[in-house]
């Protein structure tokens, strides 16, 4: 259950900000509504510590000389998402009842050696934070930064309505001078408090107004829509007014010989490549797979999206990732479905080979990010290292949900959708692309292609990073809905100008540099986090810099497919239906 602190420190303390676990152990109170009567035991539970400007970078609580357990304490695994997330809660035995206040408890009395001075000494330069609650081991002092003092006495304020926690308060004071040899009693003070806040508002404490609905997050949605209504009328105004003219041309009746003379010799662009334009590409497998991928990520995150404006999942630890985990493997079947149609529809005869690499592809890029990542949290000794089992539920979702439905997809695709329909007939030998200037090549309009729709979703990048390495909860995903949307459309119609001046310069080689031309999105956001890395966070160490740098190149690899295609999706609609009114003989 989270909950959230507000503590102002006296002197020698700091201010913590709280995420506290609070369960019951007995029978009267249940984890689904939190319920307790008098002096129900409610188990404090302790979680991870780790340096505060490195997120990822967490170990076990106890990895800190703090008062251990006189006996086996209690493990609680919570769900998929929690244990990705990094989560092992260990109940701290600290003896806490409901509505029961308590002047002063000793938790334990430490008895410092030089290791234990040397791992608080440490652990206080690095502002390592815990969670039982996330609060500040100690503190250095400003005077003289080799002394270093241990806070030894927790202030916990429990604020309940009724018979629910709703709110926990956690203050640090009574800061020891380290020295080795010294004894300490670490002690805690517990005071229970009536509020008239609801439990279903409890977690709303965490959720940073000012931040997340401040002006410029409201005037960049605007910014975004307004480029949208730019490049729809773009694509409207320029290039359907340009493509009526020639659909005019070609619907003449006049067939004398000086007006079919002049249409030969006028005609050019687009028109001369309708012979080759439905060739099938190169490497027509994989980009059937990143099609079929691309377009099950649009889903999954549209899916995913909505759920979380329904459900607030942003509630739930792990709630996110667990979703979007199961999601995944739900909806493989509309990668199969897009995969196996598009392959079969351009003549593909290895439709095996298509369905793996659709099945399989993403799934082993990011088990091979993750399988770094992993290597180096279990060299660390991080709780950031995922468990066995862990890895093997994840793999039996793959097995038995993701890969079975995305070979039912490509069967049904293949069938279904799976018959060429092109309007125009494929030449037998390829037309010659003629040289052209240097930006109407391939390259250089792949590149272009991603700027705008980056521009269009550059502020949201913003708060999505500061929330994922900030500790701030994301809870505007109606915002991040509407970015998702003009991003979409943004994608589209800069894919589709960038498409037809590709074919008006006589090269019908489209399908990659569409794919490209609205995946390149993903290489200015990665090239945005190396500066947000450098100049808004304070991350340092190779396992932080490694997770920062590998999350955000998976995370970019899916939006680059998500984009490629969606842009070629797009493209692909646009191609037929500016040949379809024209002559193909």
């Amino acid at each position: 259950m989270p909950l959230a602190d507000r503590s102002l420190l006296p002197p020698f303390a700091s201010s913590a900000f709280v995420l506290l676990f609070l369960i019951a152990a007995t029978v009267s109170a249940s984890e689904s509504d939190h319920k307790y009567q008098a002096e129900d035991l409610v188990t404090l539970w302790v979680n991870k510590v780790g340096p505060y400007n490195n997120p990822q970078e967490t170990y076990n609580y106890y990895t800190l000389p703090f008062c251990h357990p006189s006996e086996n304490p209690a493990h609680k695994w919570g769900g998929l998402g929690e244990v990705l997330g990094g989560n092992e809660l260990i109940d701290s035995q600290i003896p806490i009842k409901f509505e029961r206040n308590i002047g002063k408890g000793t938790i334990c009395t430490i008895e410092l050696d030089a290791t234990k001075v040397k791992k608080f000494a440490d652990a206080i330069e690095n502002s390592y934070w815990f969670e039982f609650f996330i609060g500040f081991v100690g503190e250095t002092d400003k005077n003289n930064k080799d002394k270093h003092y241990l806070y030894t006495h927790k202030n916990i304020l429990i604020q309940h309505n009724t018979n629910q926690i709703i709110h926990v308060n956690l203050t640090q004071e009574n800061p020891k001078l380290l020295e080795p040899g010294k004894k300490f009693d670490m002690t805690y003070s517990v005071k229970w408090e009536p509020i008239n806040v609801t439990f279903a508002r409890r977690f709303e404490v965490y959720l940073d107004y000012p931040f997340f609905e401040h002006q410029i997050h409201w005037f960049s949605i605007f910014n975004s829509f307004m480029m949208v209504i730019f490049l729809t009328g773009l694509v409207s105004m320029i290039l359907m007014r340009t493509l009526r003219n020639d659909y005019a041309k070609y619907a003449r009746e006049d067939d004398d010989l000086e007006s079919l003379e002049r249409d030969v010799s006028e005609e050019s662009g687009w028109k001369l490549v309708h012979g080759d334009v439905f060739r099938p590409t190169q490497n027509l497998a994989l980009m059937s797979a990143l099609v079929g991928i691309g377009a099950q990520l649009a889903t999954l995150v549209l899916l995913v999206i909505l759920l979380a404006i329904i459900g607030t999942l942003y509630i739930g630890r792990g709630a996110i990732i667990t979703t979007f985990i199961v999601c995944y493997a739900l909806t493989s079947f509309i990668s199969g479905y897009v995969s196996g149609g598009l392959y079969s529809r351009n003549g593909g005869k290895h439709w095996i080979k298509a369905m793996i690499l659709t099945a399989s592809l993403f799934p082993i890029i990011c088990f091979g990010i993750s399988f770094i990542l992993n290597t180096i949290a279990i060299f660390y000794g991080s709780l950031a290292a995922i468990p066995f089992g862990t890895m093997v539920v994840v793999f039996i979702l793959w097995a038995f949900i993701s890969f079975p439905l995305a070979l039912l997809g490509t069967v049904v695709g293949r069938n279904w959708s799976g018959l060429p329909n092109n309007p125009c007939r494929v030449k037998t030998i390829p037309r010659p692309i003629p040289e052209k200037k240097w930006y109407l090549t391939p390259s250089v309009i792949s590149l272009m292609g991603g700027l705008l729709p980056f521009g269009s979703i550059f502020i949201e990048m913003y708060f999505v990073f500061t929330s994922f390495w900030n500790y701030k909860v994301y809870y505007v995903y109606g915002f991040m809905l509407l970015v998702f949307l003009i991003l979409v459309i943004v994608a589209i119609c800069v894919t589709i100008v960038g498409t037809y001046f590709l074919l008006n310069a006589e090269n019908y080689h489209w399908q990659w540099t569409s794919f490209f031309s609205a995946a390149s999105t993903a290489i200015y956001v990665y090239l945005y986090s190396i500066y947000y890395y450098y100049k808004k966070t304070k991350m340092s160490g190779f396992f932080q810099t490694s997770f920062y740098f590998g999350y955000t190149l998976m995370f970019c690899l899916g939006l680059g497919i998500l984009c490629g295609a969606v842009g070629y999706l797009g493209s692909t609609l646009f191609v037929r239906r500016i040949y379809r009114n024209i002559k193909c003989d």
